[in-house]
């Protein structure tokens, strides 16, 4: 046991020398020689786990980042497969598919509808620069594969003290996301030199294959042996919140007779005095905080017209007493407005309607007034909810903010 301890010990350690020595700016050249002397090959969980000390010592995340590309060309050839009791891959629907399903057509975007027309000459061909720009309009679905990624898969590597990948992963998909951005402008605007826009088209086209790599053979290896099918199916749950670049991507329902794999560590268990709902948790502290924060009022009147709640936030739209509280909707409105108010309610029980929008000017302030039927998931009417805003400030905004204000 305590060679195998030991041999860990000493390959995490060459391969920190590793990283660190083209952080120093050896070449991948210099440092394979070493690399292939110490190991006949290494595991996926081993490169987290050298990341991991790597920033624990102090190494910032964005220059474990800079250094994502070359040593992820020094892995390639040396990462031994981690065998699954099945292949996920070909499970249709289970979130590996559609991960490998994705980037096979990312791939083909790659490799089909954009390198074949990136050339000096072909540039100034019309259709071929035409086809080209086609190709770099569908890189920008990109963004669907790393989002889910980055809010789906980062998460459960976090859960299991998987740290380092997310972060470094997460700098390099917004690198490819810019790049994207700015590649397909450079070509539109056609600014710069033919040799310039290929160099730039290929730089990010090399970052998104290599993307590819450490996706299936870094990234997917560490949750494979750690993932539950329970902790998989909320991945494949909500995926389609997010969206897909692939068509027909079916529902993946486990086999119920299977087991869990492994407990989950560390689960939670209903503690007294926390309000729970399926996508999160409060105490009543935290909840009515938050809710008295919101940036506009909220009334809550339930099916048997009935007030049941409203945030008491420091700026009000108009004032609210807590002896509204139980009382019947129709008679907190004056009798003017009270025929409206009932035929509001009667359109969302009805299902005639399911939102009414009202604005008003008031002293020095613009107040939006908007009604929202509340339903449940079968759609059944359980109330309405009013929300209101002075949106003048908000009406004033004009260009764009993106600095911390001072």
């Amino acid at each position: 046991m305590s060679e195998i301890i030991n041999n860990r010990e000493m390959r995490q350690k060459t391969i920190k020398e590793i990283i660190k020595k083209l952080h120093e700016g050896k070449t991948v050249e210099e440092v394979q020689a070493q690399f292939e002397e110490a190991f006949q090959g290494v595991s996926a969980s081993e490169i987290s786990a050298a990341e991991s000390a790597l920033i624990a010592d102090g190494l910032p995340v964005e220059e474990v980042q800079k250094l994502c590309d070359v040593h992820a060309a020094v892995f390639k050839g040396s990462i031994e497969e981690i065998h699954q009791p099945k292949d996920l891959s070909q499970i249709p629907g289970h979130p590996v598919n559609v991960l490998v399903r994705e980037n096979k057509k990312i791939s083909h975007i790659l490799e089909q509808e954009i390198r074949p027309f990136l050339s000096l000459t072909k540039l100034d061909d019309k259709e071929e620069f035409e086809k080209l720009m086609e190709g770099m309009e569908k890189l920008k679905d990109l963004a669907l594969h790393y989002q889910k990624k980055e809010n789906l898969l980062f998460p459960y590597m976090e859960k299991y003290g998987i740290t380092a990948p997310p972060k470094v992963m997460w700098g390099v998909d917004d690198e490819i996301r810019d790049q994207v951005k700015e590649v397909t402008a450079m070509l539109l605007k056609r600014a710069e030199k033919n040799e310039v826009l290929v160099e730039k088209t290929e730089e990010v086209l090399g970052k998104i294959e290599e993307m590819i790599f450490k996706e299936e053979n870094i990234m997917m290896p560490m949750l494979m042996e750690q993932l539950t099918q329970e902790e998989w199916k909320a991945i494949a749950d909500g995926s389609g919140e997010i969206g897909f670049m692939i068509d027909h991507v079916p529902v993946w329902n486990p086999d119920p007779g299977e087991r869990k794999e492994k407990p989950e560590p560390s689960e939670k268990k209903s503690q007294a005095g926390l309000i729970t709902v399926p996508s999160g948790e409060w105490s009543v502290e935290e909840l009515t905080a938050m809710l008295n924060t919101l940036p506009f009022d909220i009334t809550f009147v339930n099916k048997d017209d009935e007030v049941k709640y409203f945030s008491e936030g420091k700026e009000r739209a108009f004032p609210r007493t807590r002896t509204i509280l139980g009382r019947k909707v129709s008679n907190c409105h004056p009798p003017a407005s009270v025929h409206i108010v009932e035929k509001i309610v009667e359109d969302f029980k009805n299902g005639v309607k399911d939102q009414e929008d009202f604005w008003i000017k008031m002293g020095g302030k613009y107040i939006l007034i908007r009604y929202y039927a509340v339903r449940n998931e079968k759609g059944k009417y359980l109330g309405v909810l009013e929300v209101t805003q002075d949106i003048k400030a908000i009406q004033e905004i004009t260009g764009e903010k993106r600095l911390l204000s001072e």
